[in-house]
């Protein structure tokens, strides 16, 4: 197993894998790693077979850091003359630093306060040992250790506290009954139950004691504890802001546990034809498994957004879906369907893609641009396996692909001679593609219900003849070299290609930059071929 480090975005790219080692199997073998994310093995996206190489993601080590807060150091009551800089200087003796930040306002003048991260926690230690209490720019200033403000509000399990709440009480309990109960554990100051205006109660109320201990001691003893019909809540009273973050904090846990329980399972499927409801995307899915849920995004009115999610449950059935209908014409549309990602994955995973970043159509599963020594023919039938999202860098060789001699022939056939057009119409293999170029029919919905009664070889002849001419006007010369190249593209994203100009307009360039890349290779070799004859000759 080789594995290569990828820097940027923290991530290991591994290969030479066996094609039985699955994404647990891998995630396994870097377990013991703390700052371990995620693994993905890459796989073919029609026979859903192991391509032998995948990725490890990590959370980088700045990162790391920052979220959990090791060595990051407070400091307040700074002069206005200390910058970050400043800042970052005073401190630096002390270790490697990360990040120094002195806060400031909109007009950029110094808050009074900063914040310096180290990359270790002893630094941080010595820093705050050091210089708590020194003097900085003129004015003592103080530094100690960041707490963040969720944990500031949250008082620690051995906090004191004598104010308690207490819910679900009888209504038939009155207040002097709940003092002579509580009274028994201590002095107590107040004690008052909730009531409503016509003074019934609402079923809570607050005891307040003397001593911190006494009232922890009575929380214990009577939270649970029966009184009247009711089984009584007792704990220590919160602030409003202690409450909301404890119900955040709650809400957070249950959304990581459920992310971790479906991070493989949930799909991601766009293009989606706008007739198409929850129940029917649905039902078409269900034949790869078991469904938790499927929904379409919508707009405030209603209307769909072309996308939506379907959650599996188990990541097998979800690899299914993806092998299976990825591209599937649904409703007159071609289905892009692919495993959803976290923004933060994405985002790492586009680091590790180069190229193919701006206009979103990077394959997930296999790297930006392949390499091979095989030359390409770009209107050959591919129905197994499609190239997604990406030229590739295996250009033809000569002149143009087969296919731009069809491409030209039955535009100018249709537009100078009936015959030539009547004779055709006979040719199943050429119908499909004449009615595509005909006057006045456009609109992608249409093609892609075209394309659903052809044959993947029609399929990608019709859709070159849209794409043609549009490369035309940005390179008419590379015109038919280009469009070959895009057409080893799925045909999903070639229909998103056409309904996006800008989007086209970038793949053209960057098909341009591929082609010189392809050209400058072969005239070195050429160029290491004529040396190698000439010192052949040389020595003979």
């Amino acid at each position: 197993m080789a594995v290569a480090p990828m820097v940027p975005a923290a991530s290991l790219y591994v290969g030479d894998l066996q094609q039985d080692v699955t994404d647990g199997m891998l995630f396994d073998a870097f377990s013991e790693f703390k700052s371990l994310a995620s693994v993905r093995i890459c796989r073919d996206s029609a026979t859903g077979r192991s391509l032998c190489y995948g990725y490890v993601n990590f959370i980088s080590r700045q990162d790391d850091a920052r979220r959990s807060g090791i060595g990051n150091v407070f400091v307040k009551n700074l002069s206005d003359s200390i910058d970050s800089m400043k800042l970052q200087e005073y401190f630096q003796k002390f270790g490697n630093i990360l990040s120094c930040k002195v806060v400031t306002s909109q007009d950029g003048k110094s808050q009074g306060y900063g914040f310096v991260q180290f990359e270790s926690e002893d630094s941080a230690n010595t820093a705050i040992e050091k210089l708590n209490g020194s003097t900085l720019g003129g004015k003592q200033i103080y530094v100690g250790k960041f707490v963040r403000k969720s944990d500031r509000a949250l008082p620690s399990h051995e906090a004191k506290y004598t104010n308690l709440y207490m819910k679900n009480v009888d209504a038939d309990v009155s207040e002097e009954v709940l003092k002579e109960k509580f009274s028994e554990y201590g002095k107590i100051l107040s004690l008052v139950i909730s009531k409503d205006e016509n003074g019934a109660s609402r079923g809570f109320g607050f005891v307040n004691f003397e001593n911190p201990d006494d009232a922890k001691c009575a929380m214990e003893a009577l939270n649970g504890s029966q009184l009247g019909s009711k089984v009584l809540y007792v704990a220590r009273a919160q602030k409003k802001s202690e409450r909301k973050e404890m119900l955040r904090r709650q809400f957070e846990e249950k959304r990581k546990a459920q992310i971790l329980k479906y991070q493989a399972s949930n799909v991601y499927v766009k293009n989606i034809d706008d007739d198409i409801t929850d129940e029917d995307l649905r039902k078409h899915f269900s034949q790869c498994g078991t469904i938790t849920s499927a929904k379409i995004m919508r707009n405030d009115k209603g209307l769909s957004k072309g996308f939506g999610f379907v959650c599996f449950s188990t990541p097998d059935e979800a690899n299914k879906a993806v092998n299976s209908f990825h591209g599937f014409i649904l409703h007159r549309k071609p289905l892009f369907v692919a495993i959803a990602q976290r923004k933060e994955e994405r985002e790492a995973q586009l680091k590790l893609q180069p190229g193919w970043r701006d206009n979103g159509f990077a394959d997930r599963y296999r790297p930006a641009v392949q390499q091979s020594a095989v030359p390409s023919i770009p209107n050959s039938p591919t129905p197994h396996r499609q190239t997604r999202g990406r030229i590739s860098s295996n250009v033809p060789q000569g002149g143009g692909p087969p296919y731009a001699l069809h491409l030209q022939q039955p535009i100018h056939s249709m537009a100078s001679s009936k015959d030539m057009s009547t004779q055709q119409k006979g040719s199943p293999s050429v119908q499909p593609f004449l009615v595509a170029a005909g006057p006045g029919i456009e609109g992608s919905d249409m093609l892609s219900s075209l394309l659903a009664a052809a044959s993947p070889e029609q399929q990608k002849q019709m859709l070159g003849e849209r794409i043609y001419p549009l490369v035309s006007q940005h390179k008419p010369d590379l015109a038919a070299k280009i469009t070959g190249m895009l057409l080893e593209m799925d045909n999903s994203e070639l229909l998103l290609l056409l309904d996006s100009p800008g989007s086209l307009a970038a793949k053209v360039e960057e098909a341009v930059e591929v082609l010189k890349l392809s050209k400058a290779k072969l005239s070195n070799q050429n160029s290491l071929y004529t040396n190698y004859l000439s010192s052949g000759v040389a020595v003979n």
